[in-house]
């Protein structure tokens, strides 16, 4: 699996064959690189500008959006309707979670996006996500999760791998909380600063961590 954090909730996943999806698009208000890379696929959680500026994707990639199976090279899809609130959405709307699931020397791996989560998911979304390899959670509150609601999150879905995002970084003004902050919530996890924006495993090396409420940490450098 290659896994490369743009910013924000923007992320490029590369299955085995070399099929390119990219999540969550920004756009240059943001404070990120743009444009993105060149992607087949786009996923779009919300249709928020920090979300959904599918321009800023280069290529001529097909957009996927919305509950339900999609479909992207050899890469199955789910996704899940969830809120951007803890209002039943009358705040900020609808949101989708998408898991992506990679099949690499005859393994699945299930990589779960959870985009502009603003709740805790409930039993029945937990169902519908089922086992997650890897999970890309928001941890800076104020529009989403924050760094106490992320760790509880974490604690219902036990993933292997946790790579955090939608935090405050040095380019990027809005009022969330540093991944500092989450950090500090889940003590017990093993947490690894790669100062690199692209972690690449193995299926087999993922799969070889245990599932936990306190999984291990991987935090990402954007794409400068």
């Amino acid at each position: 699996m290659k896994l490369k954090w743009f910013g924000h909730a923007s992320f490029g996943l590369t299955a085995a064959d070399g099929t390119r999806i990219i999540t969550d698009p920004y756009n240059a208000e943001v404070g990120y690189r743009v444009p993105l890379e060149e992607a087949d696929y786009v996923t779009v959680s919300h249709d928020h500008f920090d979300h959904a500026s599918v321009e800023n994707v280069l290529g001529s990639p097909t957009v996927l959006k919305g509950a339900g199976a999609h479909t992207a090279g050899p890469v199955s899809i789910a996704g899940i309707a969830t809120k951007h609130d803890d209002q039943d959405g009358s705040k900020r709307g609808d949101n989708v979670v998408y898991c992506y699931d990679l099949v690499e020397d005859d393994q699945t791996l299930r990589v779960c996006h959870l985009g502009d989560l603003g709740h805790q998911l409930d039993s029945d979304q937990l169902g519908e996500v089922g086992e997650v390899d890897v999970l890309l959670i928001p941890v800076g509150g104020t529009y989403t999760l924050g760094p106490a609601e992320a760790a509880a999150q974490i604690e219902a879905l036990r993933p292997r791998l946790v790579v955090p995002m939608h935090f405050r970084t040095p380019v990027m003004s809005f009022p969330i909380k540093p991944v500092d902050d989450f950090i500090a919530e889940m003590c017990g996890s093993r947490v690894e600063q790669l100062g690199s924006h692209t972690l690449e495993r193995s299926a087999a090396e993922i799969k070889s961590l245990p599932r936990s409420d306190r999984p291990r940490l991987v935090v990402l450098d954007y794409v400068k």
